[in-house]
């Protein structure tokens, strides 16, 4: 806990029960004493219940646990009022009784169920927390009885009034007064604004990890937002960022092999094509563990490497991942909140993710936008490609890298500014630039096959730094000493054997930070310049080069590489509605 949220903390129990200061000493002569029992619920209370927020997220946990399939919340945060109602399993009157006891749970019985957890809630805090820091009040009919009850409770979790209600099958919960009783607490929360902005995360995610419950919301009895159920994550992201359509998202399920004796163990993908979804910040790499959104920082960073070298500089992907586990795998008793976890076989768990969403952004192939002012790369499709080679420019590329069967042809038409190529494709044309593609081609090409050459005549280098020999010594140059103040290099990577830059290039490679970078460098430098002339069989050669790559649609430095222009958008253009005769004035 943070300084500022323990001295928060404290605030809040001195509020909630003034204790009397101890003297110096008891009479057992020890100044240790056991805390009352109010005191410590008040801080539990303090730790549950900080926000708005809180309060929507314990109350729809408790919801989709009850298996609602229809949610809806209710907020009128001026008055700090909350109210969550399911179509889920209801309580019965004896169990709404004992719903807000502190420690009153029907999720476990036995510590050995703290190990195998498969419910969202399991404490039996949240409620009890609820009852201390505002007025609950809790209405609920089980499937099949005519009427339900309404139970009111004391600041103790004791039921104070029980009223029979007309209510529909499900729950009703309402928390009103919000931290009325503790003003340090109301004083320090935010913005209203900020407040409904929380409470908007928290149903996100909570939807995208139950993508087939409906979602409603309402802000001082007026509609607020809505989100229609789905079978995955895909249909649920359109709604949340709506400049992203569904044609943009790429999903799919990887089992996790290690998992012995549970086949529903695995992890599911959703990522955003990288030239379309790219974000100023990393707000929607979000991971999620049997239906709850954690923060894991190490899945996290993993996510993060499988978009190097697809993203724009300071750009971040859309990703969401979720994971399956076997309860037994996970601890959850690491904060009152759940927000992180204790995870076995974490660096697995990593590498899955990252080898998934890699797997996920090769295969993508979306259809072509109708709008023509739109600027987007179209992963095209292609037949096995004729052998060819880039004469001049770099080693012969007949070697090619693994190829993935993908129906369909590209085509080569023409040259435009030696910059360009013109291409068509069966619904379409296609505008790719020439030089960050074959940049895209080179790189996964040294990825895949990084590889030192002697020099007949070795480099001679000047004025390398420390770093500068470090970084030499990881990429395998070997600089040796050659007189005051110069080193020799006796060999080079395979693409810059032949270059009449040399020098400048490995200069360049020493300044570099890793592998990855030095091979993203090299690529960049020995790809075809714009502004060079290429016949049309060079000019396909390269385009079924490209085509092959992992990663087609951005180069290494994050730069879309093709521009699609649809055959639906070109007849919208020239207005052509394909009807026998219409053209002709019939």
């Amino acid at each position: 806990m943070s300084l500022a949220g323990l001295r928060s903390t404290i605030d809040l129990v001195l509020e909630a029960s003034p204790i009397t200061p101890a003297p110096s000493s008891s009479p057992s002569g020890s100044p240790i004493q056991a805390l009352p029992g109010d005191v410590v619920h008040s801080i539990a209370a303090g730790e549950v219940i900080d926000s708005l927020a809180a309060v929507v997220r314990e109350l729809i946990e408790n919801a989709l646990d009850a298996q609602a399939t229809h949610i809806t919340v209710a907020l009128w945060p001026e008055q700090g009022q909350v109210q969550v109602a399911d179509n889920g399993l209801a309580m019965a009157l004896e169990d709404l009784h004992r719903a807000a006891v502190p420690h009153s749970t029907s999720k476990i019985r036995t510590q050995a169920d703290l190990w195998r957890v498969t419910s969202l809630g399991f404490r039996g805090e949240a409620l009890h927390s609820l009852a201390q820091v505002a007025q609950l009040e809790i209405c609920s009919r089980p499937p099949g009885d005519t009427s339900g009850w309404r139970v009111t409770y004391s600041h103790q979790g004791e039921p104070r009034e029980t009223t029979p209600v007309a209510v529909a099958p499900g729950t009703v919960a309402t928390v009103s007064d919000l931290f009325g009783d503790w003003p340090a607490r109301r004083q320090r929360l935010p913005a209203i604004a900020r407040q409904l902005h929380q409470v908007q995360w928290v149903i996100y995610h909570c939807a995208l990890a139950h993508p087939t419950v409906t979602w409603t919301a309402q802000l001082s009895d007026r509609p607020w937002l809505a989100l229609t159920p789905s079978p995955t994550a895909r249909g649920l992201v359109p709604q949340m960022v709506r400049a992203i359509p569904a044609a943009d998202l790429q999903e799919g399920w990887q089992p996790a092999l290690w998992a012995e004796g549970d086949d529903s163990a695995g992890l599911y993908g959703l990522v955003g094509l990288p030239d379309r979804c790219h974000r100023p910040r990393a707000d929607w790499v979000k991971v999620l563990v049997n239906g709850r959104l954690v923060l894991v920082p190490e899945l996290e960073q993993s996510l993060l490497q499988a978009f190097r070298h697809t993203l724009p500089r300071h750009r971040y992907p859309l990703a969401v991942v979720h994971l399956t586990v076997p309860p037994h795998h996970i601890d959850w008793n690491r904060r009152p909140d759940k927000s992180t976890l204790y995870l076995h076989q974490l660096d697995q768990w990593a590498a899955l993710g990252q080898s998934h969403l890699e797997a996920l952004l090769g295969q993508a192939v979306a259809r072509p936008e109708a709008n023509q002012q739109q600027r987007v790369t179209q992963l095209l499709k292609t037949a096995e490609p004729a052998s060819g080679s880039y004469p001049g420019y770099g080693p012969d590329l007949s070697d090619r890298l693994p190829y993935r069967d993908r129906p369909g042809r590209l085509r080569a038409i023409a040259q435009v500014h030696d910059r360009y190529i013109l291409a068509e494709q069966p619904d379409g044309l296609c505008l790719i630039e020439q030089h960050i593609a074959h940049e895209r081609v080179l790189y996964e090409r040294l990825q895949d096959r990084w590889h030192l050459v002697p020099l007949t005549t070795p480099v001679v280098l000047e004025g390398l730094s420390d770093s500068q020999l470090e970084q030499c010594q990881r990429l395998g140059l070997q600089p040796e000493e050659f007189g005051p103040h110069r080193w020799a290099i006796r060999q080079v990577p395979e693409p810059l054997g032949d270059r009449d830059d040399l020098p400048d290039a490995l200069l360049e490679l020493s300044l570099g930070g890793n592998l990855d970078t030095a091979q993203v460098a090299i690529a960049c430098r020995t790809a075809i310049r714009n502004g060079t002339r290429l016949d049309l069989a060079t000019l396909q050669t390269l385009l079924d080069d490209w085509q092959q790559t992992r990663h087609p649609r951005t180069c290494p430095h994050g730069r879309p590489i093709c521009l699609t222009l649809s055959e639906t958008s070109l007849a919208r253009f020239f207005r052509r509605s394909w009807v026998v005769g219409k053209s002709h004035g019939i």
